[in-house]
């Protein structure tokens, strides 16, 4: 079953390395071989039957876990195995055509991660320029992102593009280091091998850097009508998102426009018409475990099983809930059963999960993508969280007296 075999190669790594995993399966080869080979025509058949079992796990395993086999150590046992598997079906040449053909695949999807790994994007530094130095700037030269694209349906089909980009730039190992090399949320280095950790902290910086990107859109802009204009745009975006089925990008509008230098601004928010975005608070509410969100994500994942086109099958969760909830999964649950057998429950229930995750990571983008504003996305300038506050009160100065000792040292 290939359910099984995800979740048994999947959950494996939390007790054995996966190259010793593997020189276990070619010991298996060899007693097998050995006892087989020589006995009746019954037993080469058996001996036929068990080389198409080894040959599927191991078809399974290089088109899911590529990343397994980038050392030379299990690159050379996967050879040496291979090599015997041949040999119990020689008149037959089938087995060696499906054999080179999965090394072949193998080896692309090796250069294609290699590739990428060279290729990592360098975190998006936040300006630590204060605001009064853009506000002497002439209102017309300032670029802004209503400049680049006005339209909420586009900047959210943009956003999903980038999304999609990053999601499948992760990994099920990526993941399982969760489970198998973390102590705590906050200890994403525990024992683990940092490439494997850096998908997910490329894709939750994104996050962070999309949230403060709207704070900063929204706290630069001087005037009070345009100011507006932005936070209401935003929430049209935030709208968008949940309708494609992209609640990563959603979080983080909504994030970002509840961050303090945004909320505070309430001459500004009195002039916005929040009733589209008290839904949205709505849907993103943490209570109950995020309850409202989960049923949203819910329906979006059912849309997406029955979905005809790709723009139906969207589903882009909130990642670092996704992350939470197999964490806690983790903790809650023990590795191994009082009888000191494996808790494959637990594990089957993370693999469940994380087999959703990949599900929807494999859809196809059905939007065109907007180099123009992509380049606005990733690339524009970023307030600090201290330039925010001074962009914040230079637009609506400080209020009580916790504020202007803030607005005091921040000048």
């Amino acid at each position: 079953q290939r359910t099984y075999i995800f979740t048994f190669l999947l959950s494996s790594r939390v007790f054995i390395h996966p190259h010793e995993l593997l020189a276990k399966v070619g010991q298996i080869c060899i007693k097998q071989k050995q006892q087989l080979e020589t006995g009746t025509e019954a037993e080469k058949a058996k001996l036929k039957s068990f080389a198409a079992k080894i040959i599927q796990l191991l078809k399974e395993w290089t088109e899911t876990f590529p990343y397994d086999f980038q050392d030379e150590k299990s690159m050379k046992e996967l050879k040496e195995i291979a090599h015997r598997i041949t040999q119990c079906d020689e008149e037959n040449g089938t087995v060696k055509k499906i054999i080179s053909q999965m090394t072949q695949n193998l080896l692309m999807a090796l250069s294609a991660r290699s590739q990428y790994q060279e290729i990592r994007e360098k975190f998006r530094q936040p300006v630590t320029e204060k605001g009064t130095i853009l506000k002497t700037k002439p209102q017309s030269t300032q670029k802004d992102i209503l400049s680049v694209c006005c339209d909420p349906l586009i900047l959210a089909q943009q956003l999903t593009y980038i999304e999609l980009e990053r999601v499948s730039n992760i990994y099920p190992e990526d993941l399982m280091q969760i489970v198998s090399h973390m102590d705590s949320l906050d200890n994403h280095k525990c024992r683990g091998d940092v490439t494997k950790t850096y998908n997910l902290e490329a894709y939750d910086n994104w996050f962070n850097c999309l949230s403060m990107l709207v704070a900063t859109e929204i706290c630069r802009v001087v005037k009070k009508k345009q100011r507006t204009r932005m936070v209401e745009f935003f929430i049209d975006v935030a709208r968008e998102c949940f309708n494609i089925g992209n609640f990563n990008s959603m979080m983080a509008i909504i994030s970002g426009m509840n961050l303090s230098p945004v909320a505070r601004l309430k001459k500004t928010w009195s002039k916005v018409k929040t009733a589209k975005f008290d839904v949205l608070e709505h849907h993103m509410d943490p209570s109950s475990n995020f309850c409202n969100y989960r049923t949203a994500l819910q329906g979006a994942a059912q849309r997406s099983q029955t979905a005809n086109s790709n723009r139906e099958k969207i589903v882009i969760p909130v990642f670092n809930l996704f992350i939470k909830d197999i964490y806690f999964l983790h903790k809650i649950h023990t590795n191994r059963l009082p009888n000191g057998q494996i808790n494959f429950k637990k594990f089957w229930e993370i693999s469940r999960q994380i087999h959703d995750f990949l599900t929807w990571k494999q859809v196809e983008c059905p939007f065109e993508k907007d180099k123009k504003i992509q380049s606005y996305l990733l690339t524009a300038p970023i307030y600090s969280e201290e330039a925010l506050f001074i962009a914040s009160f230079e637009s609506e100065g400080p209020e009580n007296h916790m504020e202007k000792d803030s607005w005091k040292t921040l000048r």
